[in-house]
This record gives structure tokens, C-alpha cells and sequence, in this order.
């Protein structure tokens, strides 16, 4: 996962909104979103290669979601994968931030990364380039491959789109985050950050939706958790989003809270 939006706590029916993109190489493997048959709680995709997925919940109303800190200058080649944390979270008991505080202790040995966990009693940040765990408060939140709230131009394109459909409305236009999910506007060089891969691949990464002929957004995803209880989670997969006009194969899955 590359770009993470969510309004948590700010809207009268939903006590969080999230929208989030997956960029990958397309020739990495993938499963979509579905039950998982060996823990039929969990609804996520997986990736093939590391096992683990990205961005997920269960029945019981628990959250996670990760992304990756760009430095490539720091990457271990030999490190575990970090979809490994959202499925141990996912299919354990811990309360998100005891979770997160185990996850702590061990963090030198993964490759850096933001991780959210929540639960119905609260949702938490975490990230082993920030150095301590945080509960979130009500609020609209941005992550990309920085720390959170971090103000990368798509960071901040995101949460303006995202601020202008909580305008009040009681149901969300989910046509209109698929579109904020699909926004392609490249900002100005002198606006692109310096991570360390040089200005072709920033100009690359900078949209919110990413196409390139061999790496970009595989996946949309929106997550939809309703103080009544009610989940709502959709996906909407591409295959190659170089040529890709935006429309993607979509399912949603729909299911009440079970605590």
C-alpha cells in the first residue's frame, strides 16, 4: 500500500472512511480481496510473494492497513515482509495498541514502514521511522511513503478531495472517492519531495493513481465502518494501469460487526 486517506471520527455516520491505493509491480503476485480460508474472519487481499496482505479487517471490527517508507538507500534485502504485521493483528487478539507496542520492540528488523491498527475502541499509528505509538484522534489523516500527515503534494491533493465529500451529506458519493482514488495530476517538479530515486521515478510515484509500463496502482480499495456497525469494503483491481482508463474490476463485500 502507497497512499492511505482516511476521515476517522468526522463524519455523523461513518467513524471512518478510508481510501487507499496499492502500487506494485504488476508481475508481482496477488490475490484479491476475499475471506481467507485458513481464517475465515478475515477479509483482505494477500500478496503471493510475502503472504501477507496490505490492508484488511474481520468480523470483530478490527483494521489494518500499511505502508512502505521510501529510503532506498536503507533497504535490507534479507528483511521479513511487512504484510506479515497486518496479518498477525488481524488474526490475533491483542488490543491495537498493545499490538502496536509489541511491534515496536522488534521493529529494527523490518524495512521501514506506517502501520494503522484499530478496533471499535480506538485506531493507531505506528511507524519504526517515528519511534512511538500514537492513538489517532477524530480528524482526516494522509499516508503515503513518509510519515503520516507528511505534506507531499498527493498527500495533500488527497485530503482535499476527501474533505470536500464530508461536507455534512449524510452518505458518502462512493463514485466520487473512486475518482479521488484515480486522480492522475502530476505536481510541478519544484513541488516533488527527494526520497532518493531520482526525478523520473518521482515524477512516477507523485500522482495519487500511478502508471508506468511495468509498475503502478493495482489496486483501489474503500473501507466504510458506520457507527451502527455496518462494514462496508470494496476493491477495484487493475492490470496493467499504463493503459488503464481508471475502470477496473470491482467486488464489495458487506457484513455487521461482530464483537
Amino acid at each position: 500500500m502507497c497512499l492511505i486517506l482516511f476521515s476517522y471520527e468526522l463524519h455523523p455516520d461513518y467513524r471512518l472512511i478510508l481510501a487507499a491505493n496499492r502500487d506494485e509491480f504488476y508481475s508481482r503476485p496477488t490475490a484479491s480481496l476475499d475471506y481467507w480460508s485458513d481464517h475465515s474472519e478475515v477479509l483482505a487481499g494477500r500478496d503471493l510473494k510475502g503472504t501477507g496482505p496490505w490492508l484488511g479487517v474481520t468480523r470483530s471490527g478490527r483494521l489494518a492497513a500499511i505502508t512502505n517508507y521510501r529510503e532506498p538507500a536503507a533497504h535490507m534485502q534479507n528483511a521479513p515482509s511487512r504484510g506479515i504485521l497486518i496479518r498477525d493483528f488481524l488474526t490475533g487478539n491483542s488490543s491495537p495498541q498493545r499490538y502496536l507496542k509489541g511491534v515496536s520492540k522488534k521493529s529494527e528488523a523490518y524495512n521501514g514502514f506506517n502501520l494503522i491498527a484499530g478496533d471499535p475502541s480506538g485506531l493507531y499509528y505506528y511507524s519504526n521511522r517515528a519511534g512511538r505509538v500514537r492513538r489517532l484522534r477524530s480528524g482526516l489523516y494522509g499516508i503515503s511513503n513518509h510519515l503520516i500527515d507528511t505534506a507531499w503534494p498527493k498527500i495533500q491533493r488527497g485530503k482535499d478531495l476527501l474533505k470536500g465529500q464530508l461536507s455534512g451529506r449524510e452518505k458518502i458519493d462512493i463514485e466520487k472517492i473512486w475518482e479521488i482514488l484515480a486522480d492522475r495530476s502530476l505536481p510541478a517538479d519544484k513541488a516533488l519531495p527527494d526520497t532518493g530515486v531520482g526525478l523520473q521515478w518521482e515524477r512516477i510515484l507523485a500522482p495519487l493513481f500511478i502508471s508506468s509500463p511495468d509498475y503502478g496502482t493495482r489496486s483501489s480499495s474503500i473501507v466504510l465502518m458506520e457507527y451502527s456497525g455496518q462494514v462496508t469494503f470494496m476493491e477495484r483491481t487493475f492490470v496493467n494501469t499504463a493503459n488503464a482508463a481508471g475502470d477496473g474490476e470491482t467486488v464489495m463485500y458487506r457484513f455487521k460487526v461482530n464483537p
